[in-house]
């Protein structure tokens, strides 16, 4: 068996394309909503039944939501960002808490960085895969179960996208 990977999901994948087109359509504050919108319903729940009281996690996603309704400065949510950031690497001992803290934290910062609206699903989909299967499953598992996630959030942001949306986010690919 192979190293357990920190993230899941292929970059050239038809699903993953497919998303990375989609979300070149959108603009940053949908994109921003969706990604936190999608972290609470699929992958928070994961984080705290890992790590059941911390509720932290919890409160950046609800800053982000304060944020992206508008009762929230931009300046105010670094501190935020930070915070759940930190929360992530703290639970190196425990991957499947790990990947879902590291995509609550990814998902948080779309807010100010629109990439972020892909990159978190790797890491979702490692939280995913790993709640679901555990982490001792061949390789080929967790590939499938991440094409799947890939699959779930392409249709998830579908439902929400803005046709023609007048102001697309420019995103810059770096990979």
């Amino acid at each position: 068996m192979s190293k357990l990977r920190k993230m899941l999901g292929d970059i050239h994948s038809q699903e993953c394309l497919d998303l990375m087109q989609l979300i070149e359509t959108q603009s940053e504050k949908t994109l921003a909503g969706w990604a936190v919108g999608y972290v609470k319903k699929n992958y928070l729940g994961i984080y705290e039944a890992a790590c059941p009281g911390d509720k932290r996690l919890r409160q950046a996603v609800s800053a982000c939501e304060e944020y992206l309704a508008g009762r929230r400065k931009r300046s105010d949510m670094k501190p935020v960002l930070r915070e759940a950031n930190r929360i992530a690497r703290d639970a190196a001992d425990n991957p499947t808490a790990q990947a879902a803290a590291r995509a609550v934290s990814t998902a948080c910062a779309a807010v100010q960085t629109p990439t972020n609206a892909l990159g978190f699903l790797f890491y979702g989909a490692a939280a995913a895969a790993y709640s679901q299967m555990g982490c001792m499953q061949p390789e080929q598992v967790y590939a499938e179960l991440a094409s799947d996630e890939f699959k779930k959030a392409f249709d998830a942001l579908k439902q929400m996208s803005v046709l023609d949306e007048p102001h697309p986010a420019k995103i810059n690919w770096n990979c």
